[in-house]
């Protein structure tokens, strides 16, 4: 694995954890939304990550650098997946917003569960910004010891 490899890898990491803090962002953005009878409720929205060889392996194919044999791999955006949990539903007969029977539809996103993705998201961005951090003060020590006095 080359240092441009690395670099590579916690972009990818860095990418995948942004969209997946603006899909948080959206749904906290929309936790609090209700909608008339008959229409369809906010649902929650769930980044699905994969793996993706980098694009120096898709052409070496392995990590000659290692020797594993393996193909370095980052992180990419598979797709979006709407959350299948059911919506809330609060008694509110006065509502404009109320069916029938007096109950408005809200949409199915848990703000405690939301938080609890946003802090790990947040931790998992800062520790890519960590390693990338460490990754360039090695090369800059790297470079520093092959200089001549």
């Amino acid at each position: 694995m080359s240092g441009s490899d690395i670099f590579s890898i916690v972009g990818s990491a860095l990418g995948a954890q942004d969209a997946r803090l603006g899909a948080i962002a959206s749904n906290l953005a929309n936790a609090d939304t209700v909608t008339r009878p008959g229409a369809q409720p906010y649902r929650a929205h769930e980044i699905v990550f994969a793996a993706a060889p980098l694009a120096g392996a898709a052409s070496g194919g392995s990590d000659a650098g290692s020797g594993s044999g393996l193909p370095d791999l980052g992180v990419t955006v598979a797709g979006t997946v709407q959350s299948n949990a059911p919506p809330v539903q609060t008694y509110d007969p006065g509502s404009q917003f109320a069916n029938a029977q007096g109950y408005v539809t809200g949409s199915n996103v848990s703000q405690v569960g939301q938080m609890v993705d946003l802090i790990d998201s947040s931790n998992s961005y800062a520790a890519a910004v960590a390693i990338l951090q460490q990754s360039t003060r090695i090369d800059q020590q790297m470079l520093a010891s092959f200089q001549v006095a």
